[in-house]
């Protein structure tokens, strides 16, 4: 899997059902997105929900920073290289993201911006940590802009997102796609 296979999917569906539980699991199985953001889950259900997404048709990313039971240490990355068999991460902390890089996964850095000190955050972003860069809350174009310019790595738009205004504002801001939580913008 690569990020230009990523960037093709979201070019054709731009919007990331984010999952926290199993019936919005089942929802976004059934939806038309070709990407999930695995939100939830343990070391003992990540593989089998990752096999379902995939069973799907679909792309799934395991946010690390969530899943009960894995420490904020490098072999986070690899366990779900090897037993999960994701297609790639999100994680807030670049050392966990530079490893799922180095193990072939798809790796998307998640920055929460809520004040100047944040955006320092983004401004010191290494391009090797991540292949794509993920900011929340999404309902900021001219921030999203400025992530773009910034990073000059695909940038997805996430939080907040309730509807086609904030989906068509994000995306014309510079974002490549959306992630939402919320089942009714995956219908889109």
């Amino acid at each position: 899997m690569s990020a230009e296979h990523l960037l093709t999917i979201l070019s054709d569906q731009p919007i990331i059902a984010s999952v926290k539980n199993d019936a919005e699991l089942e929802r976004a199985l059934s939806s038309e997105v070709g990407v999930i953001f695995l939100l939830y889950g343990s070391v003992l259900t990540v593989a089998e929900l990752t096999a379902r997404v995939h069973q799907a048709g679909k792309l799934v990313f395991v946010h690390l920073d969530m899943i009960e039971g894995l420490a904020a240490k490098e072999i986070a990355a690899d366990f779900i290289a090897r037993y999960a068999s994701a297609d790639g991460i999100i994680s807030t902390k670049a050392p966990l993201t530079r490893r799922a890089r180095e193990l072939g996964l798809i790796a998307v850095q998640r920055f929460f911006l809520l004040d100047s000190k944040a955006m320092t955050s983004i401004e010191q972003f290494s391009r090797s940590a991540a292949d794509v860069v993920e900011v929340l809350p999404g309902l900021m174009p001219k921030i999203v802009r400025r992530v773009v310019s910034l990073t000059n790595r695909p940038v997805i738009a996430g939080g907040l997102i309730q509807d086609k205004e904030d989906v068509i504002t994000a995306l014309s801001a510079g974002a490549v796609a959306v992630s939402t939580t919320n089942p009714q913008v995956w219908e889109m």
